[in-house]
């Protein structure tokens, strides 16, 4: 496996994006995003809207016939094609009814987490959440993507930008497309936020997510700002986003560096069920979680050249970590312990 590469936000290279296959038998047809935003004082044009596939009945709307007839047309729709991906391969329907369903459980059930400020992420239109990274597996990207999903007044869908490794396993690379996520390297990104979509990202990369317990809510570097610069070219908000409970469930007490450059890994992770117990030792603890949006940082009052200017970027990102940094310490104090 070639080496993991950190989030490669302020890599100024661009990167081709792994578009999904040209529509054949049983393939889905491909979606281009909306147009994007024109810049501040441009005449705006009128996009046509989307026609949303057929839903899966709810439990309580009709019955189990319902239900069934749904689950079937759901089925049918999948073997023919009949449904859609964007040009990223996302796949919101799959996403709603199948991977959010997948997901809910650990996060109402074993995670148990508690969202708040959702509202801070505006209601329409493109924003940049940024998030803490923690945890030895990204498992807090999801729970934010679902929180996002369940709680939002206006039902958004959260976009994340994920490492390259993600993209290099198996399996893991389809799912990760299927659920909206791509490739963090700033193209995509203003791309996304462009096209009104809320996009997510975690700037420590695996600094963050791979940092020993004795670090754990200790923000490591943000990079050089490449996120701000993405946020001030695209001129969307940039939402700061707090997660506690995360860095408690995969105790990193050491890493066997070596093994890791064997198998191209980032880091290999010694806690204290793994790799002792075997695959038991990949469950991860079940914390109680906490996942708190921030007042959103405007970035549309900034010239359009302000993405060039260094001084700006750093002040913007210095902000947006001390508001992460902050809101963490709160966190930390008012939670009663970190299983309950």
């Amino acid at each position: 496996m070639a080496d993991a590469k950190v989030i490669p936000f302020d890599d100024d290279r661009s990167r081709a994006r792994r578009r999904p296959p040209a529509r054949g038998g049983g393939e889905a047809a491909v979606r281009a995003l909306p147009a994007q935003q024109p810049p501040a004082g441009a005449p705006e044009t009128q996009v046509a809207p989307e026609t949303a596939p057929e839903p899966v009945p709810a439990a309580g709307q009709g019955g189990w016939e319902r239900r069934l007839a749904g689950g079937l047309a759901f089925l049918r729709r999948r073997v023919t094609g009949d449904y859609e991906v964007d040009e990223f391969g996302y796949d919101e329907e799959l996403t709603d009814q199948v991977l959010m369903s997948l997901l809910r459980p650990v996060y109402e059930k074993y995670f148990r987490v508690e969202v708040k400020g959702v509202e801070n992420i505006p209601k329409d239109g493109g924003a940049l959440v940024v998030a803490n990274h923690s945890g030895t597996l990204p498992l807090d990207g999801l729970m934010m993507q679902v929180a996002v999903h369940d709680h939002h007044p206006a039902g958004r869908h959260l976009r994340l930008l994920a490492a390259d490794l993600v993209f290099m396993l198996p399996v893991v690379n389809e799912l990760a497309r299927k659920a909206g996520h791509t490739l963090a390297c700033a193209e995509d990104a203003e791309r996304l936020l462009r096209a009104g979509e809320i996009v997510g990202v975690m700037p420590e990369g695996f600094k963050g997510i791979g940092k020993p317990f004795a670090e754990r809510y200790k923000l490591q570097r943000f990079g050089r700002g490449g996120f701000v610069s993405t946020a001030l070219r695209a001129g969307v908000p940039i939402v700061p986003c707090s997660i506690v409970g995360a860095e408690e469930i995969y105790p990193m007490l050491g890493n066997a560096k070596t093994l890791a450059r064997v198998l191209g890994l980032p880091y290999f992770p010694l806690t204290p069920t793994f790799p002792w117990l075997g695959p038991l030792g990949a469950l991860p603890l079940p914390t109680k979680w906490t996942i708190q949006f921030g007042e959103p940082i405007p970035t549309d009052s900034y010239p359009q050249e302000a993405a060039e200017d260094p001084m700006l970027m750093f002040n913007l990102t210095d902000q947006v970590r001390e508001q992460i940094q902050h809101t963490l310490y709160k966190l930390l104090v008012q939670r009663r312990s970190v299983f309950f």
